[in-house]
């Protein structure tokens, strides 16, 4: 699974955090899980450790750019830069061996920017949501 994961995303070990991704009826749906050996939890903290908050935001983020990609209609070998990052709310920590599901839903798609609002789950309860715009660009 790994391998399609990227094809998909230009991100690679240790800032890839999709495991999977599909698509059904609009909404984009993914999964990661926070093994404990990401880089992160040596500092984040070291005796109690959690998943930074931008890094849930940045899974969000990857899930909703991984599942247009798988869709189709994000094409190309383009990048998607985050720009801003909206209605941002944080619900439950997140820690080392748990599963983080991402459920996006699509705002507003074009060729050079991509509006996606998201909630990132653990089990059934919410960890976080956002929204946020990413611009399409070149390498």
């Amino acid at each position: 699974m790994k391998a399609e994961i990227e094809t998909l995303l230009p991100h690679r070990t240790p800032f890839l955090f999709v495991d999977e991704v599909k698509t059904e009826n609009g909404l984009i749906v993914a999964s990661y899980t926070f093994s404990g050996e990401e880089f992160f939890f040596k500092g984040h903290f070291p005796r109690y450790p959690v998943v930074p908050g931008v890094i849930l935001v940045e899974t969000m983020a990857q899930s909703g750019g991984a599942g247009l990609r798988k869709e189709g209609i994000l094409g190309g070998d383009g990048l998607f830069f985050l720009a801003s990052v909206d209605k941002v709310k944080f619900r439950r920590q997140v820690r080392p061996g748990e599963t983080v599901h991402s459920e996006i839903r699509n705002i507003r798609v074009s060729p050079k920017m991509i509006k996606q609002a998201g909630k990132a789950l653990v089990g059934d309860e919410l960890a976080a949501e956002a929204e946020w715009l990413c611009l399409v660009g070149q390498a």
